[in-house]
């Protein structure tokens, strides 16, 4: 094949007088480095510019914002008013029914005493009342919390052997978790916690309450010894080598209120206005459960209670704290871990109700007061504390207005404390089990898991890793493969990125994707080639290789139907929102490539970050300040221009493999 040789004159000597041909590509103008520097921390650390309101305002207002800002309370307080306290009193008692059973279920569930439940329903609702953004969020322990607390510090010391340390080191455990997210809060990293994608927290919830579930087979069939391994594997062996030491009457009672509890979310879930059947029927368990143990003596016939609980509110538990060096890195351990999920949980909840009454939650104010309620329920006997998803939603369901729900229910946690703990003694831990296995099914959303698989496979597998890895290896392991899945698929974005294949929309201007439409017709000898992402050190030699690939295909694509040959090559820089000195020798590397090819590489529309380092390293001398364009269409239209206004010069003996530069 004879390619011609062109002399084309330059975009900018006749082009310039087309009247497409307007305006420039222009290089911004410089910026002092600490300015830059200031600009570039701004947008990482304070993207919702949480300073504004300070602007232009005397001190004293000043100084009034700053306090509405860390204590939200001093922002609503003042325009409380009697309606808002019905609503916030009917809802808080609510959630009190809810918070007292659930308290003592998970304390046991976390290997703690049952007591710490309600210490951590008292405590951390007050401090989140003072400095949480969200109306709705009712705080509490959790279920995946307290297993996560009971699976990480049983590792080091056994609960049953040495109870006391087990207890402190949980206090310790806390304290960190609370330092862990009130630092993320105050140095606004919150992004960390992003990094728990929605599919991740799908599969990683799922996996724990399934865990959580199968757990809870002891107290339903009575057995006093059970592994501490959360593996589904270990957890039905220990199930299963005990056949002989299962109590009848605890399965049937277990079984009779699991029933119940699942009927009454089943006729809640039908009839909303009917939230509170659901919300009172694990108190109504307790109560139905201790009734029928005191008067039939069941405690004598396998059926285990909890036993004496001490009246009194949260002793302080400061000096109780434990630092010895033995165990400081399992308990710094435990409090990272827990924090994050305890932070993922507590603001994925918040935002959603959020969402519904259509206000907005600040996510690292919301840290701050997760970590210092954490920090002061560490010093009060208190353990891991956050926004729980079903206690959320019926302080919501219960028409709550403010956070003062929260107090509500605190208060209603002190009188239970400080006059009626005594009636829990013949509580049966049977109908514990139950409560925590009715909630625990509530969290695996196997629907959320079939729209992944509907939407996003690769989401699907993150989701289904976290689960495999919690139900057959353990919490941690779970968790670190589904955040390793979901780091992977972040730099597989930035590692691989989209290069696409522009056309010309007909009868427009507009240059799109021929794959995604279909009646986009190409250039001839024209590739426009669009980069979907910036362009650095991890992607830059697969671009240079991918981009080679593509004008491969373009001319094998021309040869096979015989069109125009392709002459030039412009990259769409719309999407490069950035580029670093490795892209900049990939683009110089390319440049070179094309030309030795016998072609003219031209950009389109780079941005100001991009123009400015490509003035900085003479890329812009390289290839030419006439082959930079505003737009696609910019560029299109002096490429036709060039091809159909050149002069060609074909030299009679010219030789078959004979090649020009453009």
């Amino acid at each position: 094949m004879v390619r011609a040789e062109y002399t084309y004159p330059s975009p900018n000597d006749d082009y310039i007088l087309d009247p497409v041909r307007r305006h420039r590509a222009t290089v911004p103008p410089p910026q002092p480095f600490i300015k830059s520097l200031k600009n570039t921390l701004k947008e990482m650390f304070f993207p919702d510019d949480p300073l504004r309101q300070f602007k232009n305002q005397p001190p004293r207002k000043k100084f009034a914002l700053g306090l509405q800002y860390i204590f939200p309370v001093f922002e609503w307080g003042p325009r409380y008013t009697l309606d808002l306290f019905k609503s916030d009193l009917i809802a808080g008692i609510t959630i009190a029914s809810l918070a007292i059973p659930q308290g003592i279920s998970y304390a046991k569930l976390a290997n703690l005493p049952p007591i710490l439940g309600l210490y951590s329903s008292f405590v951390p609702p007050l401090i989140y009342a003072v400095m949480g953004s969200s109306r709705d969020l009712a705080v509490g322990t959790v279920a995946v919390g307290s297993l996560l607390t009971a699976s990480m510090l049983s590792a080091v010391v056994n609960p049953n052997e040495n109870p006391t340390l087990y207890l402190h080191l949980a206090f310790t455990a806390t304290l960190f978790a609370g330092l862990f997210e009130a630092s993320l809060g105050i140095f606004r990293l919150g992004f960390i916690v992003d990094f728990l994608s929605h599919a991740t927290i799908v599969g990683f919830m799922g996996g724990a309450a399934t865990v959580v579930s199968l757990q809870q087979l002891k107290g339903i069939l009575g057995l006093s010894h059970f592994t501490h391994s959360t593996d589904v594997i270990d957890v039905i062996r220990s199930v299963f080598t005990q056949i002989h030491q299962w109590k009848w009457e605890s399965a049937v009672l277990g079984f009779v209120f699991l029933f119940y509890l699942l009927l009454s979310r089943y006729f809640s879930k039908k009839k909303p206005n009917l939230f509170w059947i659901s919300a009172m029927a694990p108190l109504t368990s307790v109560i139905l459960g201790s009734l029928l143990v005191y008067l039939t003596h069941a405690e004598k016939h396998g059926v285990q209670v909890i036993g004496h609980l001490e009246k009194g509110i949260n002793p302080p538990s400061i000096m109780n704290l434990n630092f010895d060096s033995q165990y400081l890195p399992t308990t710094i351990k435990t409090g990272i871990v827990t924090g994050i999920i305890a932070l993922a949980e507590g603001i994925a909840v918040g935002r959603s109700f959020a969402m519904f009454k259509n206000y907005n939650i600040d996510g690292n104010k919301e840290m701050i007061a997760f970590g210092m309620m954490n920090i002061a329920g560490s010093c009060t006997s208190c353990y891991l504390t956050t926004g729980p998803f079903s206690r959320s939603a019926v302080n919501f369901n219960a028409g709550c207005k403010t956070a003062v729900s929260n107090i509500v229910m605190a208060f209603a946690v002190m009188l239970t404390l400080l006059f009626l703990i005594p009636l829990f003694h013949y509580t049966p831990i049977v109908v514990l089990s139950s409560i925590i296995i009715a909630a625990m099914l509530g969290l695996i959303d196997y629907e959320a898991a079939i729209h992944l698989w509907k939407i996003d496979k690769f989401d699907f597998v993150v989701c289904m890793s976290a689960y495999l890895g919690v139900v057959f290896a353990s919490i941690e392991i779970g968790l670190v493969m589904a955040i390793g899945l979901s780091i992977l698929r972040v730099l597989l974005f930035v590692a691989r990125p989209k290069t696409l294949v522009l056309g010309n929309i007909p009868n427009s201007k507009v240059y799109r994707n021929v794959d995604q439409y279909s009646n986009t017709s190409r250039v001839p000898g024209v590739l426009i080639l669009e980069i979907d992402a910036p362009i650095y050190f991890a992607n830059a030699s697969y671009l240079r290789e991918r981009i080679s690939r593509w004008i491969d295909d373009e001319e094998d694509r021309i040869k096979s139907l015989g069109e125009t040959e392709l002459q030039y090559i412009i990259l769409d820089m719309s999407a490069v929102g950035n580029i670093d000195t490795s892209g900049i020798s990939m683009l110089d590397e390319l440049k070179k490539i094309i030309d030795r090819r016998g072609l003219k590489l031209a950009l389109a529309n780079p941005g100001a970050e991009v123009m400015k380092k490509l003035n900085k390293s003479k890329f812009l001398e390289t290839i030419g300040q006439d082959w930079i364009f505003l737009t696609v269409g910019e560029a299109v239209g002096a490429c036709n221009y060039m091809l159909h206004t050149c002069k060609q010069i074909m030299a009679p003996d010219q030789p078959e493999s004979y090649s020009s530069n453009v």
